[in-house]
């Protein structure tokens, strides 16, 4: 009677598996948003990158225009110096012009002296206009130069906003790229939640409550001693009989997820902490072969093998951190989870 009311015990209701669960998917999708805002800075960083060159190339061709500039305006100085040096020159020739006019008023009786004077300064009048008109020509020159400047000033400032525009643009689609990626893959982690927590409920009902076969919060916990004899790594004959109601559960959850989820069956070894003897050199290979003993199984009863992970754990992730014997029972496992590839 004692054990009857100890059993009805053990089949109480468990709150453990789902809070498990509950934290298993909270940790999952942090890992997802984590992934996506890393992706988010790779391309923000490139995009940045991008910019940063393209801003490098115009602040160099500024520099280049600034000193063409400079120069252009150290010409036109210069040039407008000279003009107003021929115009002072052309004001003193207007001034001679004056005076040998009157000079020529006067002294009629030598108009042949005063004629060839004249002719002179006339001829120096115009080599002084001529002067003058080359150096109005500079000027003009000078201010076409300086009006192409500032149109190519005035280009470069216009790709520089547009340059800024694409940026601002390109954040936005990374940002609605980023929103969109995270809906995606929220749903999809709520999707393969739903399906392990379908799958290891059809696993319940085939297998019942037979002893050794437990639920730890998301993983399906056969004791080695089900699957294999001690030391061994090849599945004995009880154990490929329950092999072989997992692999037909594995099967109709196949056909069941779309294939647009990558999802797989992970299969963990692991062992107590008591030092092996016999053909493995460590409980790290002995766990290791034990998990590959079971997806070989699997595959071998149809289960696609692009579907199953095998990992050995060794002594290194104890369920009891005990030394007596049901602490070590309890450690000898073969663990299923239902996970993202």
């Amino acid at each position: 009677m004692a054990l009857g009311r100890a059993r009805r015990s053990e089949r109480g209701f468990d709150y453990w598996p789902g809070f498990v669960d509950a934290l298993s998917v909270m940790l999952l999708t942090m890992i997802f948003l984590l992934s996506v805002f890393m992706l988010a800075q790779f391309f923000l960083s490139r995009n940045i990158s991008d910019k940063d060159t393209a801003l490098l190339k115009l602040n160099r061709q500024i520099d280049e225009l600034t000193s063409l500039l400079a120069l252009e305006r150290a010409g036109k100085a210069d040039a407008l110096s000279s003009v107003s040096s021929l115009t002072a020159t052309l004001d003193q020739a207007a001034t001679e012009k004056l005076r040998l006019e009157g000079i020529i008023a006067a002294n009629s009786a030598a108009s042949s002296a005063t004629g060839g004077a004249v002719s002179e300064a006339q001829r120096a009048l115009d080599a002084e206009k001529q002067i003058s008109a080359r150096a109005a020509a500079q000027v003009d020159i000078l201010n076409q130069q300086i009006s192409a400047l500032r149109r190519q000033l005035a280009a470069l400032e216009d790709a520089l906003n547009a340059s800024e525009q694409r940026d601002k643009e390109s954040q936005a689609r990374i940002s609605d790229l980023g929103s969109r990626l995270n809906l995606a893959l929220a749903q999809k982690v709520q999707e393969l939640a739903r399906y392990r927590s379908d799958f290891f409920g059809r696993l319940r009902e085939i297998l019942g409550n037979r002893p050794g076969i437990r639920v730890v919060g998301d993983r399906f916990v056969f004791e080695s001693e089900v699957l294999f004899d001690s030391g061994r790594a090849e599945i004995n004959p009880a154990g490929r009989g329950q092999m072989d109601q997992v692999a037909s559960a594995l099967q109709d959850l196949e056909r069941e997820i779309p294939p647009e989820i990558p999802w797989v069956m992970r299969v963990d070894g692991h062992t107590d902490k008591r030092p092996v003897t016999g053909q493995f050199k460590s409980n790290w290979e002995l766990s290791a072969a034990r998990a590959i003993s079971v997806v070989q199984y699997l595959v071998s009863r149809g289960v696609t093998p692009q579907h199953l992970v095998a990992a050995g754990f060794g002594e290194f992730q104890p369920l009891d951190t005990g030394d007596g014997d049901e602490a070590l029972r309890r450690n000898r496992r073969i663990e299923l989870k239902l996970t993202e590839r």
